[in-house]
């Protein structure tokens, strides 16, 4: 059995992995105060909890935007796995074409992302992660990793809205059924969740449009165009959320950051 971590801001979410299928996931708040001996009782706990151990795991590998977690959780893997992880950066072999300015600072999650959604649904694509940032990442008909757009994230904006006003509310994030709100419960959670709708179709538009332009300036002369459609894949907690008023996000996939992370481990495990 394999062991995935996705180190995110605001959560860590971890799965096991057993002939290429995902057996069982779990989801913790993200502290970097906590240790190796803390993160290896909580693994311990999951897995007891659904009648495991932690020797059956054979292989791990990590994925993290908070740097100061690698190493408690790669010492965690090595005193109660028994083993070093892998730990997506620099010289980790992934099959991604990066194509950006300096591929060194494109983040483990959206690298991770981009070789999931490349292995489950084909170029090209636009994915869009709703995480503590919203990202959206552009991979062209060749594969190739282009780069993205980075804003705020629902959650962090819901909190700045409550934050800096005096009388407006935290709300529950429901879909209010109708952009003109009747009282301030559902006019606060209009404007979230079609504000946010409206960023998520106009970034991807656009996008979209980019992409479409660069395909055809780099078309071979004589060579037919490429005609493929362009998917939407979105994933993250409150992905579904949004995809259900989105007019362009084609797929929800929650779990797309856990499945590139076994497809690397595989990769890495298969060339080592």
């Amino acid at each position: 059995m394999d062991l995935v971590i996705d180190v995110g801001n605001s959560n860590i979410v971890l799965g096991i992995y057993q002939d290429g299928q995902l057996l069982h996931a779990w989801r913790a708040a993200t502290d970097r105060r906590k240790t190796e001996d803390e993160y290896g009782m909580l693994l311990k706990w999951y897995l007891q909890d659904v009648g495991l151990s932690l020797e059956q795991i054979t292989g791990a590998i990590i994925s993290s935007v908070v740097p100061p977690l690698v190493q408690p959780l790669a010492r965690m893997c090595q005193k109660y796995l028994k083993l070093h992880p892998l730990i997506v950066g620099p010289g980790v072999r992934t099959g991604l074409n990066v194509k950006t300015e300096n591929p060194r600072e494109v983040g483990a999650d959206r690298i991770v992302n981009a070789v999931a959604a490349i292995a489950l649904y084909g170029p090209p694509l636009i994915i869009v992660d709703f995480g503590t940032a919203t990202t959206f990442c552009a991979v062209n008909s060749q594969g190739e990793y282009l780069g993205g757009a980075i804003a705020p994230g629902i959650q962090i904006s819901t909190e700045a809205l409550y934050s800096h006003t005096a009388k407006l509310p935290r709300v529950e994030m429901v879909n209010p059924g109708r952009v003109i709100g009747k009282n301030t419960i559902t006019s606060m959670q209009s404007g979230i969740l079609y504000g946010f709708v409206g960023q998520v179709d106009g970034i991807v538009q656009r996008m979209k449009k980019e992409m479409e332009e660069m395909e055809a300036m780099h078309e071979m002369p004589g060579k037919q165009p490429s005609t493929r459609r362009i998917t939407v894949v979105a994933t993250g907690g409150l992905a579904e959320w949004v995809a259900g008023e989105s007019e362009t996000i084609d797929l929800v996939n929650p779990l797309l950051t856990l499945e590139g992370l076994y497809l690397i481990l595989q990769r890495n495990r298969h060339h080592s």
